[in-house]
């Protein structure tokens, strides 16, 4: 019975798990420079690529609920980064516009991905092979519907 018994280092959710925990540990200076949480650096990527973006679309793209993505959003917003708006055209509707304080930090993040990347062992090719690889293990995941063991 011993010889199935679940090892840590067996279990591909724990090396996902710990993988990330390395990579806050690696982001968590970068992210101390310009004062933002990782959660919050993620938020505004998303808007540094699209700004004017409704909640619902940032949430989607973050996996995350408006329930969670708010009060990111009002700390972001008390920084001086982003603007929240009621929507014009549907007033339950929330845009969040970057300022250009937001605008100018983007600058000091020009060179986390190269960090990133010195950091995780990898080249350029071998980054994108893993994320690749990782995105598909996430889709797969988000798409699974069982069955599961009685």
């Amino acid at each position: 019975m011993a010889d199935k018994a679940l090892k840590l280092d067996d279990l591909l959710c724990f090396a996902v798990y710990s993988a990330g925990h390395a990579f806050n540990r690696v982001y968590k200076p970068l992210l101390d420079s310009i004062g933002l949480t990782y959660p919050q650096y993620l938020v505004m990527v998303v808007l540094w690529e699209r700004d004017g973006q409704k909640v619902g679309e940032i949430g989607e793209k973050l996996f995350l609920e408006s329930s969670t993505l708010t009060p990111l959003l009002k700390r972001l917003e008390t920084q001086g980064l982003i603007e929240r708006k009621r929507d014009l055209v549907d007033e339950r509707q929330v845009r969040i516009t970057v300022t250009d304080q937001g605008r100018a930090l983007q600058q000091k993040t020009l060179e986390f991905g190269r960090c990133i990347t010195d950091a995780s062992g990898q080249d350029g090719a071998g980054v994108d092979q893993l994320k690749q690889n990782i995105i598909a293990l996430r889709d797969s995941l988000e798409g699974f519907k069982g069955p599961w063991p009685a």
